[in-house]
């Protein structure tokens, strides 16, 4: 194996492809997994793994020394609602969060990095490893959306855009030119789900990321979930900003929604 690489593993399907992708290329993969968050079966594709509360960078520090791994690569999600919980975090982490920039994902994850940074490591972006993921603009599917959709999807991508930009979330669920919902700490799927409530059948729903994304933090994502959810709360369309937004399990998400007769779309915005 080549140099050693440490893996900060949230949830998401994809993360245990990115590991195997970066072993046949050589690196030696050390995963620290988010308790809650990475799945279990990371363990058998690390060439070491070690599992944290969200909060307990002392941890994670020690567990990196002790691999000798100086580069850091943050893969997956981790749900926002966590921040909240004084039990997730060790008392080194939770000061640094009270006197910090507040709790928003970027501004905890900001203060993560620079804790690591200090002690002498690097964090890298997974951006160049997910660029397969990343789509460009057009209409995935057979089906192209309805005039009235792809109105929305071009109103809801600029709006989300701004509401990245405030951190406020990257989903939006539109309908007939209005904001239905826009995504909090709840997520992704769950947004989707309330605004389906409120807007009734024919919604679409955008997802777009800030106008500097800056990848080591977050990297804005879709898959076959948010496609499953989608379709069972009756929206009409996805749409996606080209070269910002990850699609995951693309060839199967947009199978079920070719069948089901919902567009997918990708749009740049400029």
């Amino acid at each position: 194996m080549g140099r050693g690489i440490g893996i900060v593993a949230g949830s998401g399907r994809f993360v245990a492809e990115a590991v195997s992708e970066l072993r046949r290329n050589g690196l030696r993969c050390v995963v620290l997994g988010i308790e809650g968050e990475a799945r279990p079966g990371l363990k058998r594709v690390a060439d070491a793994f070690y599992r944290v509360k969200p909060g307990e960078l002392g941890r994670a520090l020690d567990f990196f020394k002790d691999q000798q791994v100086s580069e850091i690569m943050l893969l997956g999600k981790v749900r926002p609602g966590v921040v909240f919980r004084r039990e997730n975090f060790d008392a080194e982490t939770w000061r640094r969060l009270e006197g910090g920039k507040g709790r928003s994902a970027s501004a905890i994850l900001e203060a993560a990095f620079a804790f690591l940074e200090a002690r002498g490591f690097k964090v890298l972006s997974p951006g160049p490893l997910l660029a397969p993921y990343f789509c460009g603009p057009g209409v995935l599917t057979h089906a192209n959306p309805s005039p009235a959709a792809l109105r929305d999807i071009d109103f809801g991508l600029t709006i989300a855009r701004k509401a990245a930009d405030l951190e406020i979330g990257q989903t939006l669920v539109i309908k007939d030119g209005a904001v239905v919902a826009v995504e909090g700490l709840e997520g992704t799927d769950r947004a989707i789900q309330r605004g389906g409530r409120l807007a009734g059948p024919g919604f679409v729903v955008v997802k777009a990321g800030r106008t500097s994304q800056d990848m080591r933090l977050d990297v804005p994502a879709v898959g076959l979930d948010t496609v499953k959810t989608l379709l069972r709360a009756k929206g009409a369309a996805l749409g996606l900003e080209a070269g910002k937004v990850a699609f995951f399990q693309r060839q199967a998400a947009v199978s079920v929604a070719e069948a089901q007769g919902v567009s997918i779309v990708v749009r740049a915005l400029g």
